[in-house]
This record gives C-alpha cells, structure tokens and sequence, in this order.
C-alpha cells in the first residue's frame, strides 16, 4: 500500500514525487512511455526560468536522477483504470495492479492527428509528429509542417536548417505562435507559408508523395508534393481510460482548480487538467501543489 501512486513520469509526476518523498511519503510513479513526458522532444528550452538554454532531454534525466536519488519507485507500466475504493485507490495497469491511499493523476496529453484517412498507414513513411525524432531522416527534402502554434513554429525553425525547403500550412487565417519565431522563419529563404488551409487528404502509396489542402474560404483544393509532413497541431489529453473516477471537460480534460485537487484522495497536474497555460513551469507548479495537497490529505 503506498501512500501516493502518481500516473505519469512527466515534469508534474515527477515533481509531484520528488515533493512526496521529501515530506517521508512512499511513492510509485506509473510510466507508459517515456522518462521525461514530451519535453524529452525539445530540442531547445529558453523559458524555463533559472537556465538560459536547456535541451528537454537535459531536463528530464536531471528530474529523473533527482527522483531516483530521492528512492522513488518508478514502474513502466501503462494505467488503464483507476478503481476508488474509499480509504484506498487501486490503479490497474496492463500488467497488474498497484494500491494506494491516493493518487495524482499526471498522464498528460498525446499529439492530435490530423483525422484523414490512411494517416495512420504513413506514421513513419512520410507522416510524423516529432521533428526532432525524425527530422534527420528528411535532411535534403521538401516537407510541410502543419499547424501554427508554437510547436508548429518551433519544429519548421528546426526542419528549416536542414531541409531543402519547409511550408507551414495552417488553418487560421494567422500564426497563433510567438512572433519572435515568425519572425525568425521570414528570414529564411526555404520557409513558405499557406493560411486558411487545413489538409484534405494524403497521397502515396506506400510512402507518402504528396497532400491535397483545401482553402476554408474558398473551399478550392490543390494537391502539393512533399516527402514528408509534420503535424503539430495541438495535444489530447490522455485521460479517457479514467472518466469514471474523475470529472472530464468537453476536450476531456480534468476538471479542476488551482489546487489541483478532485476529490476524495484524487488529485490532477500538469496538461492533462484544465488550465489556461500549459508550460513546463506550469506543469512544475501543478506538480508541487498537487503532492502538497495530497500529503495534506494523508496527514
């Protein structure tokens, strides 16, 4: 019986269990995936306060090594139900099952696919959603990166180094990304742009050859050749698998407080709760509110 179970290894689970075990609670920290959650794919962080530049993947092994450090019980292991028994939660996993007096709900998001058909059929022949994962692979090539927030900015900046040539296609008839990056990427001589357009479809065979986009004011398509496309168009919270135990939004977000509690020994950090910013700082502070309310609780 531990006295918290944390779902999700990610900056909030993280410092959730870093804070637990500093107050002499036992912690189990569930991870599906990856050590780190989806900063491990930055290639490059400059907002976080205290360190000028950082890569995610510097980040995340300093968290890691000062949980371990800490002796937090780290499982990889995918949560698949939460079951509230009262006095005690059990977190099933694919591969058993895990009690505890509480838990902290920290599973953060997963890329928003596009929804066009046979995207699944080109993840990893020409449809990818991690340019730093993948962007080697199409050093040389033409390839679009569709969205326009600061992810899609961030990836086309990376992508623009290396590739022959990077369109960014958005849906909006503007970028919603800073406009230091914009900025950056119209200086670039291999950087176009295409507003008001989302993609209609995908072309190929067994790779990838090209998308057809469709203007969402004149409903006029075209089809464009790109070896490659990148789609950064948002997150989806990974918490559908516990919508019983826990009250979701209509994006199926957490709903929930700035004290990141929900109730009867439940509580919730990071992206995969309601909230207007979703930062690594932010994800930080749910981490720390979160493991302080659940000690709280415990005490």
């Amino acid at each position: 019986m531990y006295d918290i179970i944390i779902i999700g290894a990610g900056p909030a689970g993280l410092t959730a269990a870093i804070y637990a075990r500093r107050a002499e609670k036992s912690v189990l920290v569930l991870e599906k995936e990856t050590f780190g959650g989806q900063i491990t794919h930055s290639p490059k962080v400059e907002n976080y306060p205290g360190f000028i530049q950082m890569s995610g993947n510097e980040f995340a092994e300093k968290l890691i090594e000062q949980a371990l450090n800490l002796e937090v019980e780290i499982e990889m292991d995918a949560a698949t139900a939460i079951e509230d028994h009262g006095d005690y939660k059990t977190v099933v996993c694919e591969n058993g099952s895990f009690n505890g007096k509480t838990v902290i709900l920290a599973a953060g998001s997963k890329h928003r696919q596009l929804g066009v058909d046979r995207e699944n059929d080109f993840v990893g022949a020409g449809v990818s959603y991690c340019a730093v994962c993948d962007g080697a692979f199409y050093r040389g090539k033409n390839v679009a990166v569709i969205g326009g927030g600061n992810t899609a900015l961030q990836e086309a900046v990376m992508l623009s180094d290396i590739c022959s040539h990077v369109t960014l296609v958005q849906n909006l008839a503007f970028f919603t990304g800073e406009q230091k990056l914009l900025d950056l990427l119209k200086t670039k001589d291999n950087v176009s742009f295409i507003t008001s357009s989302v993609v209609d479809a995908l072309k190929g065979d067994a790779e990838l050859t090209g998308i057809t986009i469709r203007n969402t004011e004149t409903n006029e398509t075209k089809t464009l050749p790109f070896d490659g496309i990148f789609v950064a168009i948002g997150q989806v919270p990974e918490n559908e698998p516990f919508r019983d135990v826990v009250p979701l939004n209509d994006w199926g977000y957490v709903v929930s407080d700035e004290g990141c509690t929900v109730g009867n020994g439940i509580f919730v950090a990071g992206d995969c709760r309601t909230k207007q910013v979703r930062q690594i700082a932010t994800a930080i502070s749910d981490g720390a509110v979160a493991a302080v309310a659940a000690c709280r609780y415990l005490d």
